[in-house]
């Protein structure tokens, strides 16, 4: 799988599937979850209420993964995981690393071939930026997927920058 950079608003990228970093509602919030319900419009609130009707009563647990359509992003399907919030005294890591490989199996299974991920857990959840990265890219770059590219959408030129940093030093 080809894995790029890019420096972005998330729901602006034409691909076959946009990751939103959920709260376990599903019902939206702030954030990278807020930006992706207010432009994709009330489609996926509603397909979000469905979920939580049906399979998810209590919520999306930690680093799972779920599908629901993209409404009017120019994507075709939003791929909704719950990102684990960062604790120096826990090591949460496998959680947030299966954010990223649950929601390349749902975008597997979809049949997509490209797919948006933000940078999961690094926002109000508070995970450091550079492991936050190194997590991602671990994931990524490693994955046996039919998705044929991942691109990682950083909100902001710093965030981009330490992404950049730790894509070409590996640390």
């Amino acid at each position: 799988m080809q894995v790029s950079l890019v420096q972005g608003d998330i729901t602006s990228q034409d691909m076959d599937v946009i990751v939103n970093a959920a709260n376990s509602s599903l019902l939206g919030g702030g954030g990278v979850d807020g930006a992706i319900h207010r432009k994709g419009g009330p489609e996926i609130l509603a397909e979000c209420r469905a979920l939580r009707a049906s399979h998810y009563g209590r919520g999306l647990a930690t680093g799972q993964a779920v599908a629901t359509t993209a409404g009017k992003l120019p994507a075709r399907w939003v791929v909704h995981t719950v990102g684990p919030v960062y604790s120096a005294n826990e090591d949460r890591s496998e959680l947030l690393r299966d954010c990223y490989r649950n929601a390349l199996r749902v975008a597997g299974e979809l049949g997509a071939r490209t797919v948006a991920f933000p940078l999961i857990s690094s926002g109000v959840y508070r995970w450091p930026v550079d492991d936050a990265v190194r997590q991602a890219l671990d994931v990524l770059d490693t994955a046996e997927t039919p998705i044929e590219a991942a691109t990682l959408v950083l909100f902001d030129d710093p965030t981009y920058q330490i992404a950049q940093s730790v894509r070409q030093t590996g640390a």
